[in-house]
């Protein structure tokens, strides 16, 4: 970049995203535009209206886009990620959500749907998200279902924190509730699911000797291993799951893509669950769970049969 020349904040987004894609960042393109376009204060499509970026402004960029080339989350950088139509604020301790997750939203808002359709009285639906980190999940399903109470569950204090923060800023304080409390824990759960109309998880779910890109390396561990099959914390929330929801309750819990077959097999295990459905993403990889908690345990105790779909 050479001092004192003109430069379009377009050109600026080319060569950015050509210094990004070299260094291996996957999105370079988005990335270079996100970057400039929250340095000059635009939307990204605005960036070909800006003909001259100023000394000030490139320096300013540059510092932003050296830290991109270092691997550090483009999200650590704007502070902000953007998650089913939301922005939330995220940084340093709080697990960065993927545009893989909105899948369990738009799960979650047909399922919630259908059940206002099918309702005769006019109370709110619960919802209750475990493992909220910065609030995801739970925040966008209230905001896309009016008629819905979230409780939000999280452990780590800086996530909370942050999953705080994002309820207030987003107006949402009077349908969203925080709870600072740990998944695992059957006493503290139990009161907060006995009355859940659908349950959602996008809980620690990584194989420990996994290898993951260096941008999660950037998220807190907590966040995203658990256990060297990765279903450590899965396997805990299970018999919680089972013991307190009310029959029918639906429920999703998000998983690594090697381990849909083991999600549903401890479902199973607990023998209080049915209509066991495995979905997969846009690039075709296993990326959630759900299932209904049933009225009667299975004296059957049936495994999970079959591909992308089982029934117990």
């Amino acid at each position: 970049m050479i001092d004192g020349e003109r430069l379009s904040a377009d050109a600026l987004r080319r060569a950015t995203a050509a210094r990004l894609a070299a260094a291996g960042v996957e999105s370079a393109g988005a990335d270079a535009a996100e970057l400039i376009a929250q340095l000059l204060e635009v939307e990204p499509g605005r960036l070909l209206l800006i003909d001259d970026v100023t000394a000030e402004q490139r320096e300013r960029i540059e510092a932003a886009v050296q830290r991109r080339l270092q691997r550090i989350p483009l999200q650590h950088i704007t502070t902000r990620a953007f998650f089913a139509g939301l922005a939330l604020t995220v940084g340093p301790g709080v697990f960065v959500p993927r545009p893989e997750t909105e899948l369990i939203v738009e799960w979650a808002v047909k399922q919630l749907q259908r059940m206002r359709q099918g309702s005769a009285t006019p109370g709110p639906i619960r919802v209750v998200d475990l493992c909220a980190g910065s609030g995801a999940l739970g925040l966008a399903i209230a905001r896309l279902v009016p008629e819905t109470e979230v409780i939000s569950v999280e452990l780590s204090d800086t996530a909370a924190d942050y999953l705080q923060r994002n309820i207030d800023e987003l107006g949402l304080a009077a349908r969203v509730r925080l709870v600072r409390a740990d998944v695992s824990d059957a006493a503290t759960m139990a009161p907060l699911l006995a009355d859940a109309d659908l349950v959602v998880s996008n809980p620690p779910y990584v194989p420990a000797a996994a290898e993951v890109s260096p941008e999660v390396a950037h998220d807190p561990p907590e966040a995203v291993f658990s256990g060297d099959t990765g279903m450590d914390l899965i396997h805990a929330m299970a018999p919680i799951l089972a013991g307190a929801l009310r029959p029918g309750t639906p429920v999703a819990i998000e998983h690594d893509d090697t381990t849909a077959q083991q999600v549903c097999d401890t479902l199973v295990a607990t023998r209080r669950f049915a209509e066991f459905v495995a979905h997969d993403d846009l690039a075709g990889r296993p990326r959630f769970v759900t299932a209904v908690h049933r009225a009667e345990a299975d004296p059957a105790h049936r495994g999970a049969v079959g591909v992308g779909r089982w029934d117990a």
